[in-house]
């Protein structure tokens, strides 16, 4: 299928949209022909920087492939000519999974700014800590202005709170300058509030299957296939971005010879034979790595039993964590660099109900297992420091029914962790929440950040090789020189070298 959007050309614009149940199609008063799978096209003589809105047998909507939302979701298309970047990162290697260290950030709370820009100061001392790669939670353009990103609706459009196209570029360019690699979170297992606006176009959602957050996409269908595999291929294309994180990859139903996921994976693949498709899955289930060629994935369990043993909840998905042996096998587990770990993210973070972290003691010793750990680690923002704000969950739903039952389900969520039945769970539409998950670095714990520096540094001489003694309370692990003694029930960690 060819490159759908608005693609700029020697020319104009080549117009391409998918919609097999239109019975006509125009862009700015200029007809659109019906070609092969669906495809509606035609090659008109405008500008990049053109705002269009397509109609649809008389009704107009923003274009499903947009790749620029500067008024939000419901305002119109702008053509963006991404051959137009100028990028100084001709040096650049890409990034070795073998030497991956990933920081995970939202653009909006990592700065004060809240944009691609803001994140910028930032690299050098990232990787001057040891970082590899910075991982962004999800920019595609979502409802509003404040979000995780997680509900977006133009999937192909850099959110214009954060800078838009322009921004990203920037940033990835910068990145790369400072030695960084920048892995982006993608989202194709639902589409955000504001669905009827891509639906209108085509049957791009079933009801074979049912996801938590929406409607299931429809990947028996070309066209939307297209949709998310185009989608990865422009980012790692177009963006320079080095990897892609799939999120929630157990809620992409897809029943054809060929797993979309395993297609988007080839693609990518073929753009970019370094670009890295890390997924998200569900505790255990190997099949992104065992089947659909994926580069790695994230390993919940060893953060559970981590977690556990420091913090002492059992409530919800932790019940059966929590013991010094679960944890050491999690340190056996194999293929290391192909597992993704944490001792905090977004979601064990900001899905609790005030969003708030480990204590800096409690850090202490979850750093060090996870940094000390042969798998692939991944660092929440701020934790380096011991950043002590929460990350609360946060949104700006533009729809008021959404934004109440955002609100309400919220607060039933919480309903099953007895830790938090009696807590006052924050307003997600409320700007003081999001203003509350804003990073603080005035109160850095220095030593903290030199612990996590020498970690990484040491992490970088040793064997992925691992021996793992586990008693009823500590944990003794060796990698070559170094030997590794936490002790659960003092909340105290010695390294030896």
């Amino acid at each position: 299928m060819p490159l759908l959007g608005a693609v700029p050309t020697a020319g104009g614009t080549a117009f391409r949209v998918w919609a097999p149940n239109a019975g006509s199609v125009s862009v700015l008063g200029r007809e659109l022909e019906r070609g092969e799978g669906g495809v509606w096209e035609a090659e008109l003589d405008l500008p990049a920087g053109t705002d269009y809105r397509y109609a649809l047998d008389g009704d107009e909507w923003p274009d499903p492939c947009s790749r620029f939302q500067p008024e939000g979701v419901r305002g119109p298309s702008r053509v963006v000519d991404t051959g137009a970047f100028e990028w100084r990162d001709d040096g650049w290697p890409g990034l070795s999974l073998d030497e991956l260290v990933i920081y995970e950030l939202h653009v909006g709370a990592f700065s004060a700014a809240g944009t691609f820009g803001g994140a910028i100061p930032y690299l050098d001392g990232l990787r001057e800590l040891g970082v590899t790669a910075i991982e962004l939670m999800p920019v595609a353009t979502f409802p509003g202005k404040r979000g995780w990103g997680y509900d977006g609706l133009y999937a192909y459009a850099p959110h214009p709170a954060y800078g838009g196209p322009e921004g990203l570029t920037r940033l990835v360019d910068a990145a790369h300058a400072a030695g960084l690699g920048v892995i982006l979170d993608v989202v194709y297992n639902h589409i955000g509030p504001g669905s009827e606006a891509i639906a209108a176009f085509g049957p791009y959602f079933t009801d074979r299957h049912e996801t938590f957050w929406g409607e299931a996409i429809d990947y028996s269908q070309r066209g939307v296939r297209e949709w998310a595999i185009q989608n990865a291929c422009l980012w790692v294309r177009d963006y320079h971005v080095d990897g892609l994180r799939l999120d929630a990859v157990h809620a992409v139903f897809d029943d054809s010879p060929q797993h979309v996921l395993a297609e988007l994976a080839e693609r990518v693949h073929a753009e970019n034979p370094r670009a890295l498709v890390i997924s998200e899955m569900c505790l255990d289930d190997f099949r992104p790595i065992e089947e659909w060629g994926h580069d790695a994935q994230w390993s919940d369990g060893f953060h559970h039993e981590l977690h556990v043993l420091l913090t002492g909840e059992r409530d919800g998905y932790y019940e059966s964590f929590g013991s010094v042996g679960g944890l050491a096998d999690r340190f056996r587990q194999q293929p290391a660099e192909r597992l993704v770990i944490c001792d905090q993210n977004h979601d064990q973070v900001g899905n609790r109900a005030r969003g708030d972290r480990l204590t800096r003691e409690q850090l202490r010793v979850a750093a060090a297992c996870v940094l000390f750990a042969p798998q692939t680690p991944l660092l929440f923002m701020g934790e380096e420091y011991g950043e002590q704000r929460p990350f609360q969950f946060f949104t700006d739903h533009i729809d008021p029914a959404i934004a109440r039952a955002t609100r309400e389900g919220r607060k039933r969520e919480f309903g099953r962790f007895a830790a938090f039945a009696d807590e006052d769970v924050p307003d997600p539409q409320d700007p003081a929440t999001f203003e509350r998950s804003k990073l603080d670095r005035s109160n850095a714990d220095e030593e903290l950040r030199a612990f996590y520096k020498r970690l990484l540094a040491l992490r970088r001489e040793l064997p992925r090789e691992v021996e793992v003694e586990a008693g009823e309370q500590t944990l003794t692990v060796r990698r070559g020189r170094a030997e590794l003694h936490a002790d659960f029930a003092k909340t105290t960690v010695e390294l030896r070298t």
